[in-house]
């Protein structure tokens, strides 16, 4: 099945619910396999949950060990152990083994397409082994090799039509990457990024090897945390989609909302303290929101930096003086040179320079606030074990609007009345 003909089934089934069990039973069985993969958590589930056991046990035949164990995961404990019962042995035991360990850690990243050899063994035994991998399971497989009960490296497969069969595998061994089964996602991705293999060992507790990590399924985490953060940014839970109903994305989004509710109430309280001076000078609402506005974005300009910052373990909390200091001089010369263009524009256009020069200094006075708080908050957050991204964003947007405007109409109040 060609990408544009998934893509059309995919989109079939997400956008008509009421059909979607039809459409997705209509397809042939090796197809369902395919779609079954490329569907969000809550569709996959909706649609499984639904078919009979003798099909959902057919779909998880066709599928790699890991991605099975992916859709049985969505399952309670004891109908998982229902369908498992009915698979094949070899893929009951690969899925028996993959379930032990946490979803969360390298265990739950690694599959078992890979194959041990020893050092001393000459190549035509891997060869013979790796024959056997795939002849069982369709996959060429990773040769990783031991040498007295230790992984040694791995063996290139194109040394095997290249070099001679009774050559010592020793001979060709490569270094390779290997990490605890117990390892977060965060320290697979810091490993891929600092020796970029194309895959990475697993290890257990005895030093034997219990699984492997490619590529493909690190650049599948990476996509899924790089989408996970700017759902974070934004306050839309990760597991939206474009395709989902008006139920589930209102389900999704209507608790940060009603946060974000309660800090626009602390806002509008704050402006509602110079109420009498808003009255006597009209111009300061119509150049409110500027203030706000130039906040908000530079506090979200430095929270991207910081949260970056923290992800790949450039900065902690600790360290952070310098880009302190340089994020508080950035907003400094921002804060000037957008200050001197809005009173320029103030005094042009509406004849009233002090108007204008208030205003650029709550500008710079702003900038300085949103640099000061998207630095330190999400270093705080980060230290008290909260996602930096999602938790961050409420309270600096906070700071900036209510700093914002008291200081907006705190000058006004003092230099115009």
């Amino acid at each position: 099945m060609n990408n544009n003909e998934l893509d059309k089934i995919i989109h079939q089934i997400s956008y008509h619910p009421a059909e979607r069990l039809n459409i997705f039973k209509k397809l042939a069985l090796e197809k369902r396999a395919g779609v079954i993969l490329r569907l969000s958590r809550h569709l996959r589930y909706e649609i499984v949950a639904k078919l009979e056991k003798e099909e959902v046990v057919a779909i998880l035949q066709r599928l790699d060990p890991d991605d099975a164990t992916d859709i049985l995961q969505l399952f309670p404990g004891k109908k998982r152990k229902e369908f498992i019962n009915d698979l094949s042995e070899r893929l009951k035991s690969d899925i028996t083994l993959l379930l032990r360990f946490d979803p969360e850690t390298a265990a739950g990243l690694m599959n078992l397409d890979y194959i041990q050899v020893e050092a001393d063994d000459p190549l035509c035994s891997a060869l013979k082994k790796v024959k056997s991998h795939e002849k069982r399971t369709g996959k060429l497989p990773a040769i990783l090799v031991m040498d007295n009960g230790k992984l040694a490296g791995y063996l290139p497969g194109h040394e095997l039509g290249y070099g001679h069969a009774n050559d010592r595998i020793k001979k060709y061994v490569r270094k390779i990457s290997a990490i605890e089964h117990s390892a977060s996602t965060d320290e697979v991705i810091d490993i891929f990024r600092r020796h970029p293999h194309n895959k990475i060992v697993v290890m257990g507790h005895a030093g034997n090897v219990v699984g492997i990590i490619y590529s493909d399924d690190i650049l599948k985490l990476l996509h899924e945390k790089e989408s996970s953060s700017l759902y974070d940014f934004a306050g839309v839970h990760d597991e939206e989609t474009v395709y989902d109903s008006v139920r589930h994305k209102t389900r999704y989004r209507y608790k940060w909302l009603i946060i974000n509710l309660g800090t626009a109430f602390l806002a509008a309280f704050t402006v509602g303290m110079f109420e009498e001076t808003i009255a006597k000078y009209v111009l300061l609402a119509v150049y409110m929101p500027i203030v706000a506005g130039m906040g908000g974005n530079a506090a979200t300009q430095t929270l991207a930096v910081l949260v970056r910052g923290i992800a790949l373990k450039q900065i902690e909390l600790k360290t952070m003086w310098r880009t302190l200091k340089n994020e508080l001089g950035a907003g400094f010369i921002n804060g000037v040179i957008n200050g001197i263009m809005v009173a320029a524009v103030i005094a042009i256009k509406d004849q009233n320079l002090m108007i204008g020069l208030i205003l650029a200094a709550a500008m710079v006075i702003n900038l300085l606030i949103a640099a000061f708080f998207g630095t330190i908050v999400p270093l705080v957050m980060k230290r008290l074990g909260k996602d930096p991204a999602s938790s961050a964003t409420i309270f600096i947007t906070t700071a900036t609007d209510v700093f914002g405007f008291m200081t907006f109409l705190g000058l006004a109040k003092i230099l115009l009345e």
